[in-house]
């Protein structure tokens, strides 16, 4: 895990070589373990490492083969089965790297080669022959690349505070911000919330043409379903194994120390089981947990079964309102845009635990309800999807009976989904705090995004993985975790996982009124049924009630905010908001002071 950074003058004038010094400089937190920077006239190239394979100097980047210059973020999970393919082809190799394998792979396959790579990446790839730059990013966007240009430049990086200070004027994309106060929707398109900054999609390659300065993007990933037939439960089950093991086997290729992120969930205690059943090592895999100082939310009693069902090194962290409060400016400003919720700081401390236990690398559950139903809006397409009258009946009472959701709760579901106008009319009421000149720009055709995949799961779930739920999840976990030089790796949202678990009825996923059916069947009989057979579930949930018990504090920084008079109307009674509109607001203006954003 690293931070790119790159620089073309599209005038063909020298890159000045301070200029990509102060792009990596800001991203020391991404690579405490070395830096290298390359200019040849027009291109420049910056890194910043952090050692996991091959801790030697041979990993050292940007890495320069004969004709072609890299710079990697990520990790190429398979390097070693692509490198035994790539030397039978007659290539030779100087390094233990998946960096070099990177390189051997382009020369062999050219842009195809991306879809060799299991894993998550980020890279830029400078052809000297082709005097071309091959950008490309993961299929589901686990590793960052952003990038602005102009009529003279090109900058890009693995965080936008690196591009920054090259811009003249820092002012904020009014649309993507609506979108997130109005619909918490703000990574759903190519646009940030800073104006002019673009992320390069997930499953998207890039071509720099350095003679023509054309820019062509296309997309190399689509999601599908694998093409076997998965005719019974059993048959579902064994296969999500053993493809899962295979995920997490790959996930523990590393030359320093691996953890787990435990929250006490089917999904984190289903990686930390099978990580420590896989891990190699002479002493217990380790696991940690955020302890909520609020008794409503706290999971780390199931944690705890975990930790001693698999004999885990259970570590826990438990952060106080005065680490919240003491937090938040370091936090606003590694995840560089608002985010909709506190929680996101419990994640924070985790990783900030794993840096003081010595575990570099992390896994985590991440992506577990996208792939296998767990979220309680996939409910109503899977009812959609019952032709038979009795049984729909049937399957709703079971999953009201099996599920946190009451059947009014299911109700409320299927119509606030289902029906634009309905969602529509309650988003515009829940946000009548909005000042009326800016109800322009409720994008009602976002707000309707799920009226088609309301009556189709596998459309609602491609839309979710690859548009507008799993990028900003993953993009706050690589925030978290590189702000304490930590790489997080998502076995959920393996590639060939994910196609196996599109592939598998959703009678098999859902079933007797249990979501992610398929995972809780994978577990096996010594499981904890306390962990399997859990209704509810928070993740690493924050204790907002007692955090922001005091709300003076956000009233203040809100009320305070020049930026915000241009958004609401602060006559209003800001008090009677909820405590997640509020925190939206504070973060938004907390936001655009730490990084001087103009409206």
């Amino acid at each position: 895990m690293c931070g790119i950074a790159g620089i073309i003058n599209k005038n063909n004038t020298k890159v000045n070589h301070e200029d990509i010094k102060l792009m990596t400089d800001i991203i020391t937190h991404r690579g405490p373990d070395g830096e290298g920077h390359f200019v040849s006239e027009n291109i420049g190239f910056g890194h910043r490492r952090l050692a996991i394979l091959d801790l030697s100097k041979a990993g050292h980047q940007p890495m320069i083969k004969s004709d072609i210059v890299l710079v990697f973020n990520g990790e190429i999970y398979n390097y070693l089965e692509i490198r035994e393919e790539l030397e039978a082809l007659g290539e030779e190799f100087n390094t233990n790297t998946d960096t070099e394998v990177v390189i051997k792979a382009y020369k062999q396959w050219s842009y195809e080669c991306v879809k060799k790579f299991n894993g998550m990446w980020a890279f830029a790839l400078f052809d000297k022959n082709e005097d071309k730059i091959f950008i490309s990013r993961d299929r589901f966007g686990i590793k960052p690349f952003y990038y602005f240009e102009n009529n003279s430049q090109f900058y890009f990086g693995s965080e936008i505070k690196q591009i920054l200070p090259f811009l003249t004027s820092t002012k904020v994309n009014k649309q993507i911000l609506y979108d997130f106060l109005y619909l918490s929707y703000h990574h759903h398109t190519e646009n940030t919330f800073f104006d002019g900054i673009k992320s390069l999609r997930a499953g998207h390659n890039m071509i720099f043409d350095n003679k023509t300065k054309d820019i062509k993007i296309e997309k190399y990933y689509d999601l599908k379903k694998e093409s076997k037939n998965y005719k019974t439960l059993d048959e579902s089950v064994n296969a999500y194994k053993n493809k899962f093991k295979r995920a997490i086997e790959l996930r523990l290729r590393s030359d320093v120390k691996v953890g787990t992120c435990l929250s006490g969930g089917l999904d984190s205690s289903y990686v930390a089981k099978v990580a420590s059943e896989n891990y190699e090592s002479n002493s217990r895999f380790t696991a940690i947990t955020a302890k909520s100082i609020d008794a409503v939310n706290d999971e780390s009693h199931y944690a705890k079964i975990v930790a001693d069902r698999y004999n885990l090194n259970w570590k826990i962290t438990e952060p106080s309102k005065e680490d919240f409060f003491n937090s938040i400016d370091d936090v606003i400003y590694n995840q560089e845009e608002p985010f909709g919720s506190p929680s996101i700081i419990m994640q924070y401390f985790v990783m900030k635990k794993a840096k003081d236990e010595g575990c570099i690398v992390m896994l985590d559950g991440q992506g577990g309800d996208e792939t296998l139903l767990g979220y309680e809006r996939y409910f109503i397409p899977y009812l959609s999807s019952i032709k038979n009258p009795i049984k729909r009946i049937k399957e709703f009472r079971k999953l009201s009976k099996n599920s946190k959701l009451s059947l009014k709760q299911l109700l409320y579901y299927y119509l606030y989904f289902g029906i634009p106008k309905i969602r529509e009319r309650y988003l515009l009421k829940r946000n009548n705090y909005i000042l009326k000149e800016n109800k322009m720009y409720f994008n009602r055709g976002l707000a309707a995004t799920f009226k088609k995949s309301s009556k189709d799961l596998i459309s609602l779930q491609k839309k979710e993985l690859l548009e507008i739920q799993l990028e900003k999840l993953l993009k706050f976990e690589d925030r978290n975790s590189m702000a304490h030089s930590i790489e997080a790796r998502v076995p959920f949202i393996d590639y060939k996982l994910v196609e196996c678990a599109l592939a598998i009825p959703a009678k098999f996923k859902i079933n007797k009124g249990w979501s992610k059916f398929i995972l809780r069947k994978s577990y096996g009989s010594d499981a904890p049924s306390e962990i399997v057979w859990r209704k509810n579930k928070f993740g690493f949930e924050a204790p907002t009630k007692k955090w922001m018990k005091e709300k003076q504090f956000l009233l203040q920084t809100i009320t305070e905010s020049a930026f915000l008079d241009n958004i609401i109307n602060k006559e209003s009674s800001l008090k009677e908001l909820d405590d997640n509109t509020l925190w939206k607001l504070f973060n938004i203006a907390k936001w655009s002071e730490k990084f001087n954003v103009e409206y």
